[in-house]
């Protein structure tokens, strides 16, 4: 005789229960997202609100400077960096095809059908980069976010304390601090990183009269979030358009990139990086993999 498979009601309720919290999780991806970025800014910002308050600053007066900071910070960077950004950034794809065809002459390609299909995803990837900061709803919302999480974050263990009890409550308390030093001393870390390399690769372009500095470095500087292979991949479009002022200056130009690494590995990293963070190069490559699967580039 076969057999009766039962299922209880507590498996019915449990399943219903589990499938529904998976609904509700997909359906507030994005504000869970939102809650991500304000955790990490919040605990990018936390120290630096903590030292001003330290200095009898009003822990809403200490907000308040590091956000006019930002915004004066982004209102430069808008209207100085960007405008040429992008012309310059056109320009190198638009030119990529006769570089290329300097460096590999035995190579037949077509410039405009190069140009056609690939100055639109230059073009949409400004544009992507501009809309993540013109989508004023979860950039305001982000903000305001963050901005409640520092006001309210020195009385997280009197609420932890309150709803968990003493012991749990400290336990839970003791992760979020050690999770909050991490992340935020990841994110000071590596925004330092980014500005220092960046710099140093568009000053080292410009001395050397390299073409198309600015976003040659700036691309220096995003790729330096990927350990190890990044700056390797940077190197290869400055190569490539070296090419074109002279013979000796991809020589130049591949012992520019190396000083940066050696300054980076030997000195830059170990006292900005390693010493604040400790992160292995595998755990941060393996991060950016999952970033990039689960929401592109807001994941990375």
């Amino acid at each position: 005789m076969p057999k009766k498979v039962e299922i209880s009601h507590r498996t019915i309720i449990f399943t219903t229960v589990f499938l529904l919290s998976l609904w509700f999780l997909v359906q507030v991806s994005e504000i869970i997202f939102w809650l991500f970025i304000s955790f990490i800014l919040m605990s990018a910002f936390k120290p630096t609100v903590d030292y001003l308050e330290g200095k009898r600053f009003p822990r809403i007066l200490a907000i308040l400077v590091i956000y006019v900071f930002l915004i004066l910070v982004l209102v430069f960077v808008g209207s100085t960096i960007i405008p040429p950004l992008v012309t310059q950034t056109i320009g190198l794809i638009e030119r990529l095809p006769g570089y290329l065809r300097t460096v590999l002459p035995f190579l037949t390609i077509d410039p405009g059908v190069v140009t056609q299909q690939i100055a639109p995803i230059g073009q949409n990837l400004v544009k992507l980069s501009l809309g993540i900061f013109n989508n004023l709803v979860a950039f305001f919302t982000i903000i305001v976010i963050t901005f409640y999480l520092l006001l309210e974050r020195k009385n997280l263990n009197s609420y932890l304390t309150f709803l968990l009890g003493d012991t749990t409550g400290s336990n839970v308390s003791g992760v979020i601090r050690k999770v909050e030093e991490r992340l935020g001393a990841w994110v000071r870390g590596q925004v330092t990183l980014l500005f220092v390399v960046g710099i140093l690769t568009y000053i080292g372009l410009a001395i050397l009269g390299i073409p198309y500095a600015l976003p040659l470095a700036i691309l220096a500087a995003l790729l330096e979030i990927v350990p190890n292979i990044g700056p390797v991949l940077a190197s290869i479009p400055a190569i490539i358009v070296s090419f074109a002022v002279s013979s000796l200056h991809p020589m130049f130009t591949i012992i520019m990139y190396i000083i940066i690494q050696q300054l980076e590995n030997q000195l830059i990293v170990p006292q900005v990086m390693r010493r604040v963070v400790g992160l292995p190069p595998l755990v941060t490559i393996v991060a950016i993999l999952i970033g990039v699967k689960l929401a592109g580039i807001r994941g990375v």
